[in-house]
């Protein structure tokens, strides 16, 4: 259930998942006037919890409307750095992610694979330059790189079997083509039985056959098909009359 929605995975992959659900401890105390527990999608979750299904699950919605925050959290609640990385990584440069990774509990599936990895767009140099100064990194080649090739170059070595994986707008770094790239490496990851959360503003993305579309907003969360989310109908609309689509906005 997606906020009283229910998702089905195929039987295949249904017990795949290494995170079954994402949901409020019962021990944790915050401040429920602070900014990130007031944002609809996040009190959604401490509300009523949130289930993960197998495979791609993404995440839309406007600025401001929780995604990554939600993402952050579910990072930090899964023992990842918040700022990208896998369980192991030292680095930080200026903390702005939310406490809500302190707040949440995730039921697990025993036995599922660990390997998890989180890659944040915005962070991404800093975690360039912790890779490349570990001791016989084989990723000392990442700031010679333009953005989007490191992203991609990094989401090839890290992201490799399965596991549980977190993206934060990772469209931010890429072209179309590289976009599509992208789409491929998801679609075998999920096909290998890798779980991967995506927080995104992509059309392109959001496209991908098979995946879950959360969209966040003043409702919460809900789930949508592609042609249902309000990004795609925006991009339709501006690609078919840019001049007139402009002529409202720039009025």
């Amino acid at each position: 259930m997606f906020g009283g929605v229910e998702v089905r995975s195929s039987a295949r992959t249904a017990g795949a998942r290494p995170v079954r659900r994402i949901e409020r401890d019962p021990a944790a105390e915050w401040d429920d006037s602070a900014w990130w527990a007031r944002i609809p999608a996040i009190r959604t979750v401490l509300g009523t919890g949130l289930d993960l299904p197998a495979g791609v699950t993404f995440l839309v919605g406007e600025n401001g409307s929780g995604k990554s925050t939600l993402i952050e959290g579910l990072a930090q609640a899964y023992g990842l750095n918040p700022e990208g990385g896998s369980r192991g990584a030292m680095h930080r440069t200026r903390p702005t992610e939310s406490p809500l990774g302190g707040v949440l509990r995730l039921v697990r599936t025993p036995g599922r694979p660990t390997n998890a990895y989180f890659l944040r767009a915005e962070t991404t140099h800093g975690l360039y330059t912790y890779l490349e100064d570990l001791p016989e990194s084989p990723d000392q080649d990442l700031h010679d790189r333009s953005h989007g090739e490191g992203f991609l170059a990094l989401l090839e070595r890290k992201f490799r079997r399965p596991g549980f994986y977190l993206l934060d707008e990772p469209e931010s770094a890429l072209s179309f083509t590289s976009t599509l790239r992208l789409m491929t490496r998801l679609s075998e990851l999920a096909a290998a039985g890798a779980q991967v959360v995506v927080a995104t503003h992509s059309p392109v993305l959001t496209a991908l056959p098979g995946a879950a579309v959360l969209e966040l907003g003043e409702e919460g969360i809900r789930r949508r098909e592609w042609g249902e989310l309000a990004v795609v109908d925006h991009f339709r609309r501006f690609l078919a009359r840019p001049e007139r689509y402009l002529g409202h906005v720039l009025d």
